[in-house]
C-alpha cells in the first residue's frame, strides 16, 4: 500500500539544484557555518548526523557577515574556512546526497541584544546600534539606534556577495540570505512604520526593499543567475506595534508587513532573482510566531505561506510546527506549498525523516515546542542543544559506547528522569529494573502534559514507554521499592529518580478543603467553578491559568516577586506568548503580592499598594517543588546515583540532562 508521506520524498528544484526530497532543515540560531571569519568546527558533527537521517536540504544557521558586537567585517579574512573545512563538509553531505544552504546575514539592527552584548569581552555595541532609522531596541526600549549611512549599506552589501562568492567556490549549493523576515534589518528597511528615510533607501516599497534587491542581483551577478539564492521571508509581521504580537484569532491592524503588501514584496524579490522563499510569519515584536511555542497550534504559517505562493511562480518552502508528518504531506501533496522547513524537531530526532519515510512514526521522539535547549540555551550563553536530547551539538561527548563492565542497576521511580536514566543505560548493555510506586510511567511529567495543548508533551510519555519496551527494560508498577527491596534485590547500581515534592508555605488556611496543588488540578482537568486564586506564577501555575481559563474560569495568579514567568531558559518566544495569552484570556496577575491567609472564600495578599482581599472558591498553590529522596540512609549498595528532581529541582532540560550524564559513568 502506498505510504501518504510517500509525496515528501519527491524531488523538487530551487533554481537549476535538484533535492531528493521534500524537507527541509530550516536555519537554527548559534548553528552558524562561519563566525567571525573562522570555521564553527562543533557544527560539523551536527549536520553530517542530519544528512545522514535523511533531510533534502540543510540550511546552515546565519553567519552575520559583520561581527554583531562591531568588531570588523570578516569577509575578507575567510577564506581560509572556505577552501579548507567548508569545502570538505560540503564533500561528506554531497556523499550523503543532501544538498547545503549558507544562510548569509546582513543584520540585526533593532533586534540586536545590546544588553547581552555588552558583557562579552572586547565588545562595542555601540558600533552595531544602528537600524534602518531610529528605533527603539526590542530588547530595551530605552536605547535607540540611529539611522544607518548610505556608506554602511554599502559596506554590508559587498560583504554579502563576496560571501555568496566564497560560498561557491568553495561547493557550497546555495545561499539563502538573511532576511526580509522577523524583523531583522533588511526587514526594517522593508517596513513602512520601520522606515522614515528620506532617501533612495526609503519612502516607496521599491525603494524599501532596494537594500535587500541590491544584494540578490549583486550575488546574481557575481555568482551567475543559475546559482540559487533564497530568501528567508515572512509573510506577514503579526504585529499591533513595537513589541506587541497578535495573536491566532485577534482581530487588529497590521502595524508591519500586510498581507496586502505582502504579494507586492514577494514578487519583486522573484523578479530580482530570488529563486525561492522560505516562508514564515511574525516578526521579534511577535516572535512567537516565528519561534512557535507549545501554544501555538501545528502548521500556524501554513495559510500564510500557501496564500504568497499563489502569487509567485517559484517553490516555498513553509516553516512553523511543520513536523507533523500527515500535515506535512497534506500541505505538499495539495499544492499549498513546495516543501517543508523543519528545524526544533531534527534536534529533538535527527532521522525524522527516515522514520517517515519508512512509516515509523511512533518511533520518532517528539519535539516538545519548549525552546529550553534551542533558544533559551543559547540566549543564557550556553550554546544550542535539546531539552530532549542533550547530544545535538554534542555529538561526541554525549556518544554512547557499550559499557565494559554489564552491571545489574536499580532505578527507583519512573518519571521522564528514571524512563531516560533505564533507556540509556539499556542500550549501553546493563540490566535495568525500573520500579515505580504508581500504575503510570511518567512521573511529575503526566500532570505537565494534562492541559489540552500538551498533546506533543502527551506523545513524549508514550514515546518513553514504547522505548522501555522495545529495550526490554524490566517495569515493575505499583510496586514501592523501599529499603528492604534494595537490600533484597542487591544490584550493583542505584539510581535514585524519585521526583519532587510540592513546597508547604506556612499559611494560616492552607489546610482547607477547598486549596489543592497545581499537580491535581492539572491531573483533574482544570475545570473549577467559581474564582480560582493560583499561588505561584511559575511555568506551571499560569499554564494551569490558561487552561482553566479556557475552560471558562475566572483566574487570579500571586506571584511574589516582582516579575512572573522568570527562569533563566524559557525562552521569550514562549513567556511572551503566554503573557499575552493570559491578558487576552483575562487572567489577572499580580506581582510582588505575597499570600498571607487563606479564608473560607476568600485571600489575603500583601501587596506593594497594601493588604488585598480576593475571591476565592478554589485556591491553587503552585509555588514550587523540593528534592523528594527517601533514600539518603541507603549504604548496601556502592554505586547510587541521584537523577532529576530527586537531586536538584529543575526542568525537563534538567532532568534529561542529568540522566544523560549519569548514564555514561556507569
Amino acid at each position: 500500500m502506498k505510504n501518504i508521506h510517500d509525496v515528501l520524498f519527491t524531488p523538487f528544484r530551487i533554481g537549476e539544484v535538484e533535492i531528493k526530497n521534500r524537507i527541509v532543515m530550516t536555519a537554527m540560531t548559534g548553528t552558524a557555518l562561519v563566525n567571525k571569519g573562522k570555521f564553527n568546527k562543533s557544527v560539523t558533527d551536527y549536520y553530517l548526523e542530519r544528512a545522514r537521517g535523511g533531510v533534502g536540504l540543510i540550511v546552515s544557521g546565519c553567519s552575520v557577515v559583520y561581527d554583531m558586537f562591531g568588531r570588523d567585517y570578516w569577509v575578507n579574512d575567510a577564506k581560509e574556512a572556505f577552501q579548507g573545512p567548508i569545502r570538505n563538509l560540503m564533500n561528506e553531505l554531497h556523499r550523503e546526497d543532501c544538498k547545503f544552504f549558507m544562510q548569509i546575514g546582513a543584520g540585526l539592527g533593532r533586534v540586536a541584544n545590546l544588553e547581552t552584548g555588552s558583557n562579552f569581552p572586547g565588545a562595542d555595541v555601540s558600533k552595531v546600534q544602528f537600524a534602518s532609522s531610529r528605533l527603539p531596541n526590542v530588547w530595551n526600549k530605552d536605547r535607540i539606534h540611529r539611522e544607518m549611512t548610505i556608506e554602511e549599506i554599502h559596506r554590508i552589501q559587498e560583504a554579502m556577495i563576496k560571501t555568496a562568492v566564497l560560498a561557491k567556490e568553495a561547493g557550497v549549493d546555495g545561499v539563502e540570505i538573511h532576511a526580509v523576515h522577523e524583523g531583522y534589518l533588511l526587514d526594517q528597511f522593508a517596513i513602512q512604520n520601520m522606515n522614515s528615510r528620506t532617501d533612495e533607501y526609503g519612502g516607496s516599497l521599491e525603494n524599501r526593499l532596494r537594500f535587500a534587491v541590491e544584494i540578490i542581483k549583486g550575488i546574481k551577478q557575481a555568482c551567475g543567475k543559475d546559482y540559487p539564492v533564497m530568501m528567508r521571508y515572512g509573510v506577514v509581521s503579526k504585529m499591533k506595534g513595537f513589541n506587541s504580537g497578535a495573536l491566532p484569532g485577534e482581530a487588529y491592524r497590521e502595524f508591519g508587513r500586510s498581507e496586502e503588501e505582502s504579494p507586492a514584496v514577494a514578487k519583486m524579490l522573484e523578479e530580482a532573482g530570488v529563486d525561492a522563499l522560505d516562508a514564515d510569519n511574525g516578526s521579534y515584536d511577535s516572535w512567537y510566531w516565528a519561534h512557535p511555542p507549545v501554544y501555538m497550534h501545528e502548521g500556524c504559517n501554513l495559510p500564510e505561506a500557501h496564500f504568497i505562493k499563489k502569487e509567485v511562480h517559484i517553490p516555498v518552502i513553509c516553516a512553523g510546527r511543520m513536523e507533523n508528518p500527515e500535515l506535512a504531506a497534506e500541505a505538499v501533496a495539495s499544492g499549498k506549498i513546495d516543501a517543508v522547513g523543519i528545524a526544533r524537531q531534527l534536534l529533538a530526532d535527527p532521522d525524522y525523516p527516515q522514520k517517515v519515510q519508512r512509516g515509523s512514526l511512533e518511533s520518532i521522539r517528539p519535539c516538545i515546542a519548549c525552546h529550553n535547549g534551542c533558544l533559551g540555551s543559547l540566549l543564557t550563553g550556553n550554546g544550542v542543544t535539546c531539552a530532549l536530547r542533550p547530544a545535538t551539538m554534542h555529538e561526541q561527548e554525549y556518544r554512547l559506547e557499550p559499557a565494559k563492565e554489564k552491571k545489574r542497576i536499580m532505578i527507583i521511580g519512573g518519571g521522564i528522569g528514571g524512563m531516560e536514566t533505564a533507556r540509556l543505560t539499556s542500550m549501553r548493555g546493563h540490566d535495568v529494573a525500573l520500579y515505580e510506586k504508581s500504575g503510570k510511567l511518567g512521573g511529575a511529567f503526566i500532570a505537565a502534559a494534562a492541559p489540552s495543548f500538551k498533546e506533543a508533551d502527551k506523545r513524549l510519555i508514550s514515546w518513553y514507554e514504547r522505548e522501555m519496551e522495545r529495550l526490554k527494560v524490566t517495569i515493575y508498577k505499583n510496586r514501592a521499592a523501599g529499603k528492604a527491596v534494595i537490600e533484597e534485590e542487591q544490584p550493583d547500581v542505584l539510581i535514585l529518580a524519585c521526583g519532587a515534592k510540592p513546597k508547604k508555605l506556612p499559611i494560616e488556611g492552607i489546610e482547607k478543603p477547598h486549596v489543592t496543588e497545581v499537580k491535581e488540578l492539572l491531573l483533574s482537568g482544570c475545570r473549577l467553578k467559581g474564582n480560582t486564586v493560583i499561588v505561584g506564577g511559575g511555568l506551571s501555575g499560569c499554564e494551569a491559568a490558561y487552561e482553566l481559563a479556557l475552560n471558562g474560569g475566572h483566574v487570579t495568579v500571586l506571584e511574589a516577586m516582582d516579575e512572573f514567568l522568570n527562569a533563566p531558559t524559557l525562552s521569550m518566544a514562549n513567556s511572551a506568548m503566554l503573557k499575552d495569552l493570559l491578558v487576552f484570556h483575562n487572567v489577572q496577575v499580580l506581582t510582588s503580592a505575597k499570600l498571607k491567609r487563606i479564608l473560607d472564600r476568600e485571600v489575603e495578599a500583601e501587596t506593594p499598594e497594601g493588604m488585598k482581599t480576593l475571591k476565592a472558591d478554589n485556591v491553587v498553590m503552585a509555588a514550587g517543588y523540593t528534592p523528594d529522596n527517601p533514600f539518603a540512609g541507603v549504604d548496601s549498595v556502592k554505586e547510587i546515583y541521584t537523577v532529576g528532581d530527586a537531586d536538584k529541582v529543575g526542568n525537563l532540560m534538567d532532568v534529561i540532562k542529568t540522566a544523560y550524564d549519569t548514564a555514561l559513568k556507569i
